[in-house]
């Protein structure tokens, strides 16, 4: 199955406003209307078989309606997967994961930046102790601050991932949006999966070449960041800038349905011989 691990579709009523707020945030003119159908649209003339939906509640008063949308554009769409949301601040989050699992949905999306909290945030830990391997967890990382000051960043990312080894973890943005050299350092190697959302825009060949090298192919899954790019336009630059094989290109395509999968055989390991860190 070929997969964008990494998209994001709103209900029409607000899908103008959340497309006003991206471009107010990043700078970025969306080049999609941010709705399913045009998502889907989109998917096919990729080539691709579906994507994966991410929402982000906000408080811990969207968390049940952030996940009520989740579940709904997935039952409703069948090429879509939709990923639910947790909030540090929503108590009964042991009761919310076990309803998301019950529904079938794969994966959590957490933005620490938009959501309003830090990634090492002691109140995440019984969130991810109650999620165990249930769930894959998607997390965006990085921004404009810099690491130490930011709500996300690889650092804080590595830390969960040494703290909890039985969570299956995306680092969105091949590891860190703006943060990508600090994600050489502190990511690289390390047992996550890194997706290639909002990356190729902004970075250079040779650091493309870096974070590309410094972790396992398998581990890198395709995801376009739609509405903000397209998934074909994203897939051609990707096999362009990096000259990838047919068969190289589709690892990176299918492996996210490959994760996503119900669990059935044992998590694939990381390569032996990855460098954990990366020397400049």
């Amino acid at each position: 199955m070929l997969l964008d691990v990494h998209t994001h579709a709103f209900h029409p009523k607000i899908a103008d406003k959340v497309l006003a707020q991206l471009h107010g945030h990043y700078g970025i003119t969306p080049v999609g209307t941010g709705l399913a159908a045009d998502l889907l649209s989109r998917l096919a003339r990729a080539g691709l078989d579906g994507a994966v939906v991410h929402t982000a509640a906000t408080g811990p008063a969207q968390v049940v309606p952030a996940n009520n949308w989740a579940m709904e554009i997935a039952a409703e769409n069948p090429g879509l997967l939709a990923f639910g949301s947790i909030h540090p601040e929503y108590l009964d989050f042991e009761a919310e994961l076990d309803r998301l699992h019950a529904a079938g949905v794969p994966g959590i999306k957490i933005h620490p930046d938009f959501q309003g909290f830090f990634l090492d945030d002691p109140r995440l830990g019984p969130i991810f102790e109650a999620a165990g391997d249930r769930f894959v967890f998607m997390v965006h990382v990085g921004d404009r601050l810099p690491p130490e000051q930011n709500p996300s960043c690889p650092r804080k990312l590595a830390r969960i991932v040494n703290d909890f080894k039985d969570l299956r973890l995306i680092a969105a943005h091949m590891g860190g949006y703006l943060h990508w050299r600090h994600a050489l350092t502190y990511l690289a190697g390390l047992d996550l999966y890194i997706d290639t959302s909002s990356t190729l825009p902004f970075v250079d060949d040779a650091l493309l070449r870096l974070l590309y090298d410094c972790h396992p192919p398998e581990r890198i899954l395709f995801g376009s960041d739609y509405p903000l790019f397209d998934p074909k336009a994203e897939i051609e630059q990707l096999a362009s800038r990096l000259r990838l094989s047919d068969s190289r290109l589709e690892l990176h395509l299918s492996a996210a349905g490959e994760l996503l999968a119900p669990k059935a055989s044992a998590r694939p390991c990381v390569k032996e011989g990855i460098a954990k860190k990366a020397v400049f």
